[in-house]
């Protein structure tokens, strides 16, 4: 039996290849931009408050030592100010993450279509989109409910002082842990690179293309099981091609904004304003420039690893072929 994961790899470079090259700027343009909101920008570092005591307390300074004290001292200004800062912190999360789940649909009719038009594919897939981001809110949810009910399984007794960390709890709660984290991505992972396919070609709702998609996986289970290994291991060599990718052109524009960065510095003695003004514009170019890199970078791969699900996709049941015109093509060649 031929693995459809293994014959993809190959097809999936021939096909990024055509659809990228010869280089056009608006396409990689709006590609970057597409990149930008699908590709996500990583995990949200959390906020850590951390105070130490000074060699001596003021009488009016609030004793720390009971954080239920401090707690309590915080009036309702305070409480209005962190609500509206968690409000619009919140809001700014979930619009990204409503634009990533509709800039799905429009990156992969960009590869149906072999045109990138963000406006028009937005109008046709918007309300699919509206479907998977709350799919993804749903799961999300599930996930960090699961969690933290594991969390407060293990902590409650060192917490509430009711006894120390039990070892035998924590070797339970660990593989559960370990088991969700996985079920959770594979969910998340088949749903954005199988379902949503099956929505485009069928003009689907959510639900209704899982189920459609079900019994073709359960068919072919040996194909996508041998696609997450590979998807997997694919995914570390391009992590480190990236990785490098990204260091070379920090490098390339780091040279030229150190040069006018070490201008300011020099600055600083005679025009201390000036001096910190294109030291600060130096920073933020620099930060800017290594976006950008970080987005072109990202576009042949996030491009090559769509080509390479629906390859597979398409392996396992032609009636879900979103790109047939192009598997013939690299195929024929």
């Amino acid at each position: 039996m031929s693995l459809h994961a293994v014959e993809a790899i190959d097809d999936a470079v021939d096909a990024t290849r055509a659809f990228l090259w010869p280089f056009d700027r608006g396409r990689w343009g709006r590609l970057a931009l597409i990149v930008f909101f699908v590709g996500g920008a990583g995990g949200f570092p959390g906020f850590q408050f951390s105070g130490g005591s000074p060699g001596g307390t003021s009488p009016e300074a609030p004793s720390v030592s009971n954080p239920a004290d401090a707690v309590s001292s915080i009036g309702g200004p305070e409480l209005a100010v962190i609500a509206a800062v968690f409000g619009v912190v919140l809001l700014l999360v979930l619009g990204f993450a409503f634009v990533g789940s509709v800039m799905e649909f429009v990156l992969f009719e960009s590869l149906r279509q072999e045109s990138v038009t963000i406006r028009e594919y937005w109008r046709r897939r918007w309300r699919q989109g509206v479907r998977l981001f709350g799919f993804r809110i749903l799961l999300g949810v599930l996930t960090l409910g699961t969690f933290g009910a594991l969390a407060v399984a293990v902590l409650s007794p060192v917490v509430f002082g009711d006894g120390g960390l039990s070892i035998a709890l924590l070797v339970v709660a660990l593989p559960v842990f370990l088991v969700v984290l996985l079920v959770s991505s594979l969910v998340d992972g088949f749903t954005t690179v199988f379902v949503v396919p099956v929505m485009i070609v069928e003009d689907r709702r959510l639900l209704s293309a899982w189920r459609r998609f079900w019994p073709t996986l359960t068919e072919h289970w040996k194909q996508y099981a041998a696609y997450v290994v590979l998807r997997f291991v694919l995914g570390i060599v391009a992590g480190i091609l990236t990785g490098i990718g990204t260091v070379l052109g920090a490098i390339a524009i780091g040279i030229p904004l150190g040069i006018v960065a070490a201008v300011g510095v020099g600055l600083l003695g005679v025009a201390e304003i000036i001096g910190w003004a294109v030291i600060a514009l130096v920073a933020a170019l620099f930060v800017l420039g290594l976006l950008v890199i970080g987005l072109l970078v990202a576009v042949p791969v996030k491009t090559y690893f769509r080509y390479y699900a629906l390859f597979v996709l398409g392996d396992t049941n032609d009636a879900f072929d979103l790109i047939a015109d192009r598997r013939r093509t690299v195929r024929s060649e």
